[in-house]
């Protein structure tokens, strides 16, 4: 399973696969970074951590849903 992070630098958020030098994309937005992240994902098994600004993770989503290792809500 791929391993992604959508993470601020500098004024952008960006989203990029785990061993990659660069960003799949960037936005301007976290939001907006989600949005793309959400369409991007649709045909993809990937665990997407969202961190907050300070770096600290603050959520972390499996694709598909039912890929996910742990059967939680949320």
């Amino acid at each position: 399973m791929d391993n992604y992070h959508i993470t601020k630098d500098g004024d952008e958020w960006k989203f990029k696969k785990e061993g990659n030098d660069r960003a799949t994309f960037k936005t301007d937005t976290k939001q907006e970074a989600i949005d793309k992240m959400r369409d991007y994902m649709d045909d993809k098994i990937g665990s997407v951590k969202i961190h907050k600004e300070d770096g600290q993770i603050q959520e972390e989503r499996t694709y598909p849903r039912s890929s996910d290792p742990t059967k939680s809500k949320g």
